[in-house]
């Protein structure tokens, strides 16, 4: 009796409360409708490469579309590809988000190339704008050449990723493969014929439209959105973010590196200066931290310390230029070999390279060489900088000593000459406060 007055009492409890009576179990779900609300869409731009940096942006947009319980979550695309380890993570989280992720390559005249294309296949809906493309998704090693044997294993690990995805989504498996071992690449018209996309949109209000009704796959759950007329609400990219992308950039990290190493410097060549060390010290962190996600050639790095050291030294061993020349060289050379990759994007300006090489030749030539000239000129204050000084006798010498007037003072001196009052005298030395003094 006690089990069916249970049975009772849970079935009130399921046909009274909403959220038991809207419940599907393994039926077709709703997403995008809120009770007496107009439905959420959320949107965010990735217009950067695929690195640590851009899989924060998208792991926090899918983590704020979850909190919001947003209907769907867009991501705007244009990339040329990127890092194998950070699109990989990214895959992961749009796998498990409950929120239906739509890829929008847009604005027109984008690209989703690498890893962007592996990223848009893993996406509930693929969309495209007028006028982009989508394609050339074989892997690139980003430290340098690889042997054959280890491009095709590294090939034939992306292309089997590649259709896993595909035909998770029910896209085409045979073109995401294509994409891979030959690199293909289509506009979006070709994308939409060969089933490789979902939807050319105009605009984002025209993807809403488009997307409105289409059931998509959420944890094994079918839901259908509902994003026609829905309240359009921007993820944007924090400051945080913007610094970290921005110093993420190849040129931007050889920059702060130089930076901070002749900063450094400058402050153990003049300590208590403070500054250039806390300002080279920031630099050079930032510089690490960007080099992190980069593929760094050492021997590159040590070249460059190599120049630092022979700049250094002709400033004290007189070489007639050899060593400045060969620190020229060799910052040039290590500069170039820096960063090891055929990705161009991933590559450091040649501009930037000479221009700083240049730069960083002068400081340690010109302004560290006048620096230590200056340390070398003759003190001009204290007990030193009175040697060589004119005085004159204040009181006649006796037994050779007297007293001189020199600034203003009268100081004890002694000299092997006979001075009387009103000789003008120069100072050759100071012992013990007692001027030894010379005729002039």
């Amino acid at each position: 009796m006690k089990r069916v007055l249970l049975y009772y009492l849970v079935a009130i409890i399921i046909i009274l409360n909403p959220s038991f009576s809207n419940t599907s179990f393994g039926q077709t779900d709703t997403v995008g409708i809120k009770v007496g609300r107009t439905p959420l869409v959320k949107i965010v731009t990735i217009d950067a490469p695929i690195t640590p940096v851009t899989e924060r942006i998208f792991k926090r947009a899918i983590d704020k579309s979850e909190e919001d319980l947003a209907g769907a979550l867009i991501i705007e695309l244009n990339t040329p590809g990127g890092l194998d380890t950070s699109m990989r993570d990214i895959i992961k989280r749009i796998l498990r988000s409950k929120v239906p992720i739509i890829v929008y390559i847009a604005p027109s005249g984008s690209r989703c190339a690498s890893a962007g294309v592996f990223i848009t296949m893993a996406s509930n809906i693929a969309a495209m704008a007028p006028g982009t493309n989508i394609g050339a998704a074989h892997p690139v090693n980003i430290g340098g050449k690889m042997d054959s044997t280890m491009t095709e294993k590294v090939a034939n690990d992306a292309a089997a990723y590649i259709r896993s995805l595909a035909e998770k989504r029910g896209r085409n498996a045979k073109w995401a493969v294509d994409a891979v071992y030959k690199s293909v690449s289509i506009t979006e018209t070709e994308a939409l014929k060969k089933n490789v996309i979902d939807i050319i949109a105009r605009n984002v209000g025209d993807l809403l439209n488009q997307c409105d009704g289409r059931k998509v796959s959420i944890d094994d759950t079918t839901v259908v959105l509902h994003t026609k007329d829905a309240r359009l609400e921007r993820i944007e990219i924090t400051i945080s973010d913007k610094i970290l992308k921005i110093i993420s950039d190849p040129n931007v990290a050889y920059l702060l590196m130089s930076i901070g190493m002749m900063g450094l410097y400058f402050e153990f060549s003049n300590p208590g200066a403070i500054l250039p060390g806390v300002v080279g010290a920031i630099c050079l962190i930032l510089a690490f931290f960007s080099f992190s996600t980069l593929p760094i050639n050492y021997a590159g790095l040590l070249l460059i310390m190599a120049a630092i050291i022979m700049f250094i030294l002709e400033i004290k061993i007189p070489s007639h230029g050899a060593l400045t020349i060969g620190g020229i060289i060799s910052m040039l050379i290590g500069s170039m070999m820096l960063i090891n990759t055929d990705v161009p994007y991933m590559r450091i300006s040649m501009i930037l390279i000479i221009t700083v090489v240049l730069a960083t030749a002068a400081f340690f030539v010109f302004a560290v060489g006048f620096a230590l000239k200056a340390q070398k000129r003759k003190v001009q204050t204290g007990i030193e900088g009175m040697i060589g000084k004119t005085a004159m006798v204040f009181k006649d010498f006796e037994n050779g000593r007297g007293q001189i007037t020199l600034h203003g003072e009268i100081w004890r001196a002694e000299s092997n000459q006979n001075l009387k009052k009103g000789d003008m005298v120069r100072v050759m030395k100071i012992n013990n406060l007692t001027a030894e003094v010379e005729k002039i």
